[in-house]
């Protein structure tokens, strides 16, 4: 943050100040992304968006699967009742704590003996029935992966009331969620979502909703136009770079608009090839 912009505040964890937003993705594709102050609780307004969300892609696929997927700063009780009253499937981070750690502490004994003994890294995976304080004695299944390596031992914890394998369900779908922040990164960085410098709270809201049209509009041209391609998968910044940041001429008259690139540009069969599969009809 550069001066003194409404709804801006000191955050601890990232020890600056600034403004706190919230993105959905559902893989590549952005559904949410919504400005908020940073003096609030992390998951503040993400239960009524989620709510939002369910009830707007059930009009359109009433027997759709759909499974709420974050990291511990989203793990809040109401919203997993919800989860469970709606059938939507989740998968939630959950944080370090004693009564977590006793439960598993044999595991981790356990876990640090092999270590010793074997010298390589270990990596475990357990399921504990757990009820937190806040969960009204509520108890839901949590997979505990047990790590040991040369920096000691690593535990780590997820809640879900999805079924199947534990290891199956942290790596291959939990921990795809780091990919997000990839995602997440191409708003701030590669499209300026952190450009908020505007004083007035509305026009950095505005400004957020501009940046995330256009990297709708770049991930739309990447999976619809680009599959099959050189830059298929590359990050948005690298698409604006390589087949829009073209120099060019545009010549107009009454009659049409004439846009000349620059014969020397190596891409100018990519963009056509993208004009192409864009053009209507």
């Amino acid at each position: 943050m550069h001066g003194n912009q409404e709804g801006r505040f000191f955050h601890g964890y990232y020890d600056h100040h600034g403004f706190l937003p919230l993105y959905v993705f559902c893989r590549n594709q952005l559904l949410v992304g919504y400005l908020r102050e940073s003096k609030i609780d992390g998951a503040k307004h993400a239960w009524a968006i989620l709510a939002l969300l369910v009830k707007r892609l059930r009009q359109v696929w009433p027997k759709v699967k759909i499974i709420f997927r974050a990291d511990s700063g989203f793990c809040r009780h109401h919203m997993l009742s919800w989860c469970e009253r709606n059938n939507v499937g989740y998968i939630v981070g959950i944080a370090k704590n004693k009564r977590l750690n006793a439960l598993t502490a044999q595991l981790q004994r356990d876990a640090s003996d092999c270590y010793a003994q074997l010298g390589a890294k270990i990596r475990w995976f357990s399921d504990i029935r757990y009820a937190a304080g806040s969960w009204k004695k509520r108890k839901r299944r949590v997979i505990a992966k047990i790590e040991h390596t040369g920096k000691g031992s690593n535990p780590r914890y997820v809640v879900t009331n999805l079924k199947g394998d534990r290891k199956t369900l942290y790596d291959k779908l939990y921990c795809a969620r780091g990919e997000m922040e990839n995602r997440i990164k191409e708003q701030q960085l590669d499209l300026f979502a952190d450009r908020t410098s505007c004083h007035r709270w509305w026009p950095n809201q505005f400004r957020l909703l501009l940046s995330s049209l256009a990297y709708m509009l770049l991930e739309a041209i990447r999976r619809l136009a680009l599959q099959g391609t050189e830059l298929a998968n590359v990050y948005v910044g690298t698409l604006r770079l390589k087949l829009l940041k073209v120099g060019a001429i545009i010549l107009r008259n009454t009659r049409r608009i004439r846009f000349l690139l620059s014969s020397a540009c190596p891409y100018q069969r990519l963009f056509f090839h993208v004009a192409a599969r864009l053009a209507p009809g």
